[in-house]
C-alpha cells in the first residue's frame, strides 16, 4: 500500500471540502426576496393625486378670473389627499383608468371650459368605482371629491 504524503493529503481534502461547499451552494437555491406588495388604498391615493395635480395644472393654464374657484377646490382636494398618503409614500402616476385631463395630450396645453367641463364629468363618474374597498374616511373624501366634480361640471356647462 502506498502511503500518501502529508502535502497530498490537505490538497485531497481542500478539494473534497470545496466540491461539498459547491454542491451544497447548487443544491440551496436562496428564495428570492418578495416585496411586500403596495398597499391598494395608498395606490389609490397616489393615482387620485397625479390626477389632482394635472387638473390644478389646467385650471392655472387658463389664468381666466371665472375659473379661479374651479382651480382652488381642486387644489383643497389635492391637499387633503397629500395629507393622507403615508409619509414613506411618494405619488405616482395614475393609472390607465384615470382620466386624462390635458384636452390635447400634451403638456403645458391651454384648457377650454368645454375640455375642462368633460374632465370633470369623467372624473365624477370614476369617483364611485373608486369606493371600494377603501376605508370609510377615504369613502367619504372620494364621494366628497366627486359631488364636487359633478357640480363643477354643471356649472361649467352653464359657462359654455
Amino acid at each position: 500500500m502506498r502511503s500518501l504524503s502529508r502535502r497530498a493529503l490537505l490538497r485531497g481534502g481542500a478539494l473534497g471540502v470545496a466540491a461539498v461547499a459547491v454542491a451544497g451552494c447548487a443544491a440551496e437555491e436562496p428564495e428570492p426576496l418578495r416585496a411586500e406588495p403596495p398597499d391598494p388604498e395608498t395606490v389609490l391615493l397616489r393615482q387620485l393625486i397625479a390626477g389632482k395635480e394635472r387638473t390644478v395644472a389646467l385650471y392655472a393654464s387658463t389664468a381666466s378670473a371665472k375659473l379661479a374657484p374651479f382651480g382652488k377646490r381642486h387644489e383643497a382636494h389635492l391637499a387633503e389627499l397629500r395629507r393622507r398618503l403615508p409619509p414613506d409614500a411618494t405619488p405616482a402616476p395614475a393609472s390607465p383608468g384615470t382620466p386624462s385631463p390635458s384636452p390635447s395630450g400634451s403638456p403645458g396645453a391651454k384648457a377650454s371650459v368645454r375640455s375642462l367641463q368633460r374632465l370633470e364629468q369623467k372624473a365624477a363618474a370614476l369617483r364611485p368605482r373608486q369606493l371600494d374597498g377603501v376605508s370609510p374616511a377615504l369613502a367619504q373624501l372620494i364621494a366628497s371629491i366627486g359631488a364636487c366634480e359633478a357640480a363643477h361640471a354643471v356649472a361649467l356647462s352653464r359657462l359654455l
